[in-house]
């Protein structure tokens, strides 16, 4: 199976952790930046694979888990009002907010649907012509086109009981913010490969130089990420900080122009609060305002206060590289996928549900 089967090779596998071993030669942190990332290292066991020397830990990379209890209580207040049917993916219904989550307002009788697509949010509002169609439009850039794209199908087919509550964040302010901490101990990043598909590699290039960071874009499989840490290690032991590609069978420096295009043609740069980190500037997307009809903050007028963190849930310190989610007292004991205190512990994506499912379990590559 061409692009797949290769990259579950035990035998390739094993060469680079070999040379991963034999290069070593200092401590170094790396940080992977994507929660489909994080999955694979622990569900293939590759992080006891690795040199004692070698410490990954696991970033903002899983929007569910960075998404705001404001921005659910946002997401919750909408469902809750009369004449609203409010989709959002399914992985969402169980982020806990403020007091309830959209799973739990679905039960009482809020008309809540679950959609693979924001363009199918788009036909159900042309369906229900006397609804308030709202979808909850959540994720880094890899799902900002789609979102985008529901806005100016609707624009276009005079829709205009449709609009999104958009919750984007990006990677590469996030990437600085972690950077830029006073207790930042990461010498290297694994940059996310569907978000660089859309984005490219441009914007990574200044903050490699800046923090003299080695940043190398990487797959999801395997040998991608062993790969793509074996690139990093070379680099930080030679002493140097570039921006390499490692799924170069997907992404382009460039990146998607029509992809970003469409982005651009509908959001603005914005600040964004993120869970557990709290507000990073110009780190998220916003409806502008050619197409602010379209936009549910302001149609609904939406002014809520903003949520306190749960003090018992540290996914910041662990979304920032300064904790590992088996140092929580609360894990697997308090805290699980059926009752979460946060975020990490519901996505599909989560570092914190990556440790509860699949750290004790045997490598497929054994």
């Amino acid at each position: 199976m061409k692009f797949l089967s290769e990259y579950r090779d035990p035998e390739l596998a094993e060469e680079f952790i070999k040379e991963i071993h034999r290069i070593t030669t200092r401590p170094w942190t790396l940080m992977e930046i994507c929660g489909g990332q994080t999955h694979s290292l622990v569900k293939n066991g590759i992080l006891e694979m690795l040199p004692d020397k070698i410490t990954m830990v696991h970033g903002p990379g899983c929007p569910v888990c960075v998404t705001s209890i404001s921005v659910i209580d946002e997401a919750v207040y909408l469902a809750q009002q009369p004449n609203v049917i409010l989709c959002s993916f399914g992985d969402m219904l169980r982020v806990p907010g403020s007091h309830k989550n959209l799973l739990e307002v679905k039960a009482e009788g809020a008309d809540v649907r679950i959609l693979y697509s924001p363009l199918e949010a788009v036909v159900i509002a042309k369906e229900n012509p006397t609804k308030e169609v709202v979808f909850f439009a959540v994720g880094f850039e890899t799902t900002a086109p789609a979102n985008a794209l529901s806005v100016v199908h609707a624009d276009k087919m005079g829709v205009a009981n449709y609009s999104i509550l958009a919750s984007h964040v990006l990677v590469p302010p996030a990437m600085e913010a972690i950077l830029g901490d006073d207790e930042n101990k990461i010498d290297a990043f694994l940059a996310a490969g569907h978000v660089c598909t859309i984005m490219g590699m441009e914007e990574y290039y200044p903050v490699a130089e800046k923090y003299k960071c080695p940043i190398v874009v990487t797959g999801f499989e395997p040998v991608d990420l062993l790969q793509g840490i074996l690139m990093a290690v070379q680099q930080l032991e030679k002493g140097e900080y570039k921006v390499e590609n490692q799924y170069a069978r997907y992404v382009q420096r460039e990146g998607n122009k029509m992809a970003m295009e469409t982005i651009n043609k509908v959001f603005d740069v914005s600040d964004r609060i993120w869970r557990g980190i709290g507000s990073i500037p110009q780190s998220g997307y916003e409806v502008n305002d050619r197409y602010k009809n379209f936009n549910a903050r302001l149609k609904f007028k939406l002014d809520l206060p903003v949520a306190e963190e749960n003090k018992e849930c540290i996914s910041g310190d662990i979304m920032k590289g300064l904790k590992k989610p088996k140092q929580c007292p609360n894990f697997g004991i308090k805290c699980k996928p059926e009752h979460p205190l946060g975020a990490p512990m519901v996505s599909s994506e989560g570092s914190c549900a990556a440790y509860y499912h699949y750290s004790n379990v045997d490598s497929v590559l054994a």
